[in-house]
């Protein structure tokens, strides 16, 4: 068993689309009509193209704008993303104009920072243990 496909939601998948695409660097690997208006949009990392996706999934449901929400509202991230150093990534992903909730802060071998994804949720960046 291995994960596929993850998901995050999003008030707006053209808006996360450009975020995690143009902002944050992943690429788009699946782009689908669904319905009217939605999309089955996936992105994935460069580094990884047949790795785990993440599904930039709309937030019309009810229970996922309450769910969403009281993290948002508690400060818990929704997602983690794994990246080589935290501050390199801080100082790159601020200079763009990201809003961070948390910046980089050594808890033992792991370093973590929160940023604001624009699209309702907030997302933790961390090192992984060597």
């Amino acid at each position: 068993m291995r994960i596929h496909l993850t998901s995050v939601f999003v008030d707006d998948q053209a808006k996360a689309e450009h975020f995690y695409t143009e902002i944050l660097g992943f690429v788009k690997k699946h782009d689908v009509p669904v319905g009217e208006k939605d999309r089955w949009l996936t992105v994935v990392s460069p580094d990884e193209p047949d790795g785990t996706e993440l599904l930039l999934e709309p937030a019309g449901h009810p229970a996922a704008r309450t769910y969403r929400d009281a993290l948002v509202e508690d400060g818990i991230p929704l997602a983690q993303f794994a990246v080589d150093d935290v501050q390199a990534e801080y100082t790159r992903l601020h200079g763009l104009g990201v809003r961070f909730t948390q910046e980089p802060v050594e808890m033992g071998p792991v370093t973590t920072a929160v940023f604001d994804d624009t699209c309702g949720n907030l997302i933790q960046i961390a090192t992984q243990p060597q």
